[in-house]
């Protein structure tokens, strides 16, 4: 595994393995179990996805020693406050069976993320997290945060992929030392990512598979990435990408598949947004 170094000297996994929309508990036990096994060490997971007590339980069944693993949740918005972000935390810590938390995150920014970062701030102070961060925050509210806040946020985890490819984004994480990180590298289904020509021929060129190509392609941009996976066969495709590199002419040829548009419904009308937080209500955390 190859790492990165975030802004306080903490070495991150430069991929690490997520449990997004796993539901069903055994499932995502045995996933996280095949992860581990495979080589991740990475472990993301958040209170909204309602199944850190199953990481919990494939983290203490793998025999891995905490020290060598490094473990993400998040915040949900019905938490993100002052006053609620620490009871939130210990929730966490406790579904998860663990005494502390590699990197935490603010999961979206909505409700009060100050407060809310404040109440991470102390629990980095504290030593209760390795680690402190965002998740979806655009460069607006990012330079925002880093310009009111005495701690300049370890991560931000953004939606990238091929298609939509956050080069300005990137910049301006790099200048500020913001790790850059990559959720649903692979469009979720929705683009056809894998199944581009131009990606599905360098695969075939580099005798890999086409989600190798697109975790490559990210690591050499210098951002990490979270992939998710049910097979060993899968999984174990997703970690084999440091035994090949791919050419400046074959980046460049990734780089103009752009089209600076997410491949998601944008949450940036007010109609939008009330939906959204609508539906964050449904989450039992």
């Amino acid at each position: 595994m190859e790492y990165f170094k975030l802004n306080n000297g903490i070495q991150i996994p430069a991929l690490g393995f997520g449990v997004f929309r796993m539901t069903d508990l055994e499932a995502c036990e045995k996933a996280v179990l095949n992860a581990l096994e495979a080589g991740f060490r990475y472990i993301d997971t958040a209170s909204a996805y309602e199944n850190e007590e199953a990481v919990g339980r494939a983290i203490k069944k793998s025999g891995i020693p905490r020290e060598k693993l490094f473990i993400c949740t998040k915040l949900w918005i019905t938490d993100t406050s002052y006053s609620k972000a620490k009871e939130a935390f210990n929730r966490s810590l406790d579904r998860l069976g663990l005494d502390y938390i590699d990197l935490y995150l603010i999961h979206q920014p909505f409700n009060d993320y100050y407060g809310a970062y404040q109440a991470l701030e102390e629990l980095y102070q504290e030593g209760k997290v390795k680690a402190i961060g965002v998740d979806n925050f655009t460069q607006e509210k990012l330079a925002d945060l880093i310009f009111f806040k005495d701690t300049v946020p370890m991560v931000n985890y953004v939606e990238t992929n091929v298609l939509y490819q956050r080069e300005s984004d990137l910049k301006y994480m790099q200048s500020k030392n913001v790790q850059m990180a990559a959720w649903s590298p692979f469009g979720a289904g929705k683009s056809n990512v894998l199944h581009n020509d131009v990606i599905v021929d360098m695969a075939k060129r580099y005798n890999v598979k086409p989600t190798q190509i697109v975790l490559r392609w990210l690591f050499q941009r210098g951002i990490v990435s979270l992939s998710k996976g049910t097979s060993i066969e899968h999984i174990q495709q997703n970690i084999d990408i440091f035994n090949f590199e791919l050419n400046q002419n074959d980046m460049a040829l990734i780089g103009s598949l752009d089209t600076g548009k997410s491949v998601f419904t944008p949450r940036d009308t007010g109609e939008a947004v009330e939906l959204f937080l609508n539906a964050s209500l449904e989450y039992n955390i």
